[in-house]
């Protein structure tokens, strides 16, 4: 199995995670910088990562309301994802990212205790990691897809 990619995906930023060879174990990556406003959306890193890391498929978070709803973020990581399909031809899959982000806060506040010039660096790759570690410990489709 190759690996999979997994994306936070944000109005200026992409943090971007993979996995290891066996889907165990989710790193993160780096973080890219996009423009939605001027559709400038990164693609051509990512593919560039894509091919460095011998990405097989894509998992993107999905940023739902606590109330379980589907806002315009959602929408907007979902748009993202056709994106994705569209350039790569590989299977995509989301999971709930509730609280990814105010995780990786938490952790680097109390585990790093980094400032917030550092955090505002690191936070939205961690977040990809934090998104794509959740879906190899839920066994996602992808890996039963790829397996």
């Amino acid at each position: 199995m190759g690996r999979l990619m997994g994306l936070d995906v944000g109005s200026r930023t992409v943090g971007v995670a993979v996995s290891d060879m066996l889907g165990w174990t989710a790193q993160g990556v780096e973080i890219v910088q996009i423009n939605e406003d001027e559709q400038e959306f990164g693609l051509d890193r990512i593919a560039e990562l894509v091919k460095e890391n011998e990405v097989v498929g894509f998992v993107l978070g999905l940023p739902k309301n606590m109330n379980n709803t589907s806002g315009p973020r959602v929408e907007a990581a979902k748009a993202y994802g056709e994106l994705l399909e569209e350039k790569f031809n590989l299977p995509i899959d989301f999971i709930d990212e509730r609280l990814t982000t105010v995780e990786a806060e938490r952790m680097l506040v109390e585990q790093a205790d980094a400032s917030r010039k550092k955090r505002k660096k690191v936070i939205d790759k961690l977040a990809a990691s934090l998104i794509l570690q959740n879906y190899l410990d839920a066994k996602g489709k992808l890996l039963k897809e790829l397996n």
